[in-house]
């Protein structure tokens, strides 16, 4: 009887060790599958890069343990609810959405699949999780919206141009986050004296006629918001303030790359790769549930010296030894 007993204990023992084995060759032999969708925010190159070197990182690797359904609504968000609705049908492990409009349509179509947010704007004010520290349902990931944000842009601004009084705010109302902002900036502007003109577009179509209401206007400088609509005709809005020889302060660092003058954003390739992390603890049992949604922690001051120079502006020494990089 002492023998049977050993020899059940033993085998026993080599159950619970087996287990755990198995488990974890199990999981490092399945190909997991994430769906990608996205309005173009920007260049969307290097972000995607950033997002697949932050997954090899981490031991992903595209091809052997990972494939990466990518799906892009282009300029047309209104194609977006069919794009994550194929993406639910691949049954694909994760989605992660960037921008507010992304994320909503991966929400309308699954409150089963974990979606992991890379660019959103008020994630809470929107509806797309409940809170920050307790997202709730199926979504959690990275938010834009910090407070100090929109009223830095303005700060910058005015440091740069002290006798700028009337900045025109080139921004999207249908862009639901972008109301935050603009009230963030109106409050900014408070303390710093600064008249605002409104000049919204909601579509190509009204580009040109939000250029005539600015030089109307009169304005002294330019603010742009970033979202989907002013991302994609980026270089039109670039070439209109350097027509009107307006100084310009964007919301993304592409704009500058362009030849825009400054801009003042979060980091997109550090969110980027933050948000590979998520997909990794999800893919590896989290719940999107218990995963905090987190803010920017990198900010970027970009400035266009050579823009500047063709402009014939000045920008002071003390913000230029500030900037995180200066384009010559």
């Amino acid at each position: 009887m002492m023998i049977i007993r050993a020899a059940l204990a033993v085998a026993l023992a080599l159950g619970v060790l087996a287990d755990p084995l198995a488990a974890e060759a199990q999981q490092a032999g399945k190909m997991w599958r994430i769906g990608y969708l996205q309005t173009p925010p920007a260049s969307t190159t290097p972000i995607r890069d950033a997002f697949r070197q932050g997954l090899r990182d981490l031991g992903y690797v595209e091809g052997r343990n990972l494939v990466i359904e990518f799906r892009d609504a282009g300029a047309k968000p209104e194609r977006l609810a069919a794009l994550a609705s194929e993406l639910v049908r691949l049954k694909v492990d994760v989605i992660v959405a960037t921008g507010t409009q992304a994320i909503s349509a991966a929400k309308q179509a699954t409150s089963v699949i974990p979606i992991v947010m890379t660019v959103s704007g008020d994630a809470v004010g929107t509806g797309l999780v409940a809170s920050l520290a307790r997202p709730s349902g199926n979504v959690t990931g990275l938010t834009l919206i910090t407070p100090e944000s929109a009223g830095k842009r303005l700060e910058l601004l005015k440091e740069a141009f002290p006798r700028t009084s009337r900045v025109a705010v080139l921004w999207n109302p249908t862009d639901p986050p972008r109301l935050l902002e603009y009230k963030q900036t109106q409050d900014a502007a408070k303390l710093l004296g600064l008249m605002l003109q409104s000049v919204e577009v909601r579509s190509s179509e009204e580009l040109e006629g939000a250029f005539s209401a600015i030089t109307r206007g009169a304005a002294d400088a330019l603010v742009t918001f970033s979202d989907p609509l002013t991302a994609v005709f980026r270089k039109r809005i670039v070439e209109f303030a350097a027509t009107s020889r307006l100084p310009a302060m964007y919301g993304r660092r592409e704009e500058v790359e362009d030849g825009g003058l400054m801009s003042y954003a979060p980091n997109f390739a550090d969110l980027f790769r933050r948000a590979a992390t998520y997909v990794d603890k999800i893919l590896k049992g989290a719940k999107p549930a218990d995963l905090p949604v987190e803010q920017p922690t990198k900010f970027e001051l970009v400035i266009n010296l050579k823009t500047a120079k063709v402009l014939g502006l000045t920008i002071p020494p003390s913000l230029l030894v500030r900037a995180d990089e200066v384009i010559q």
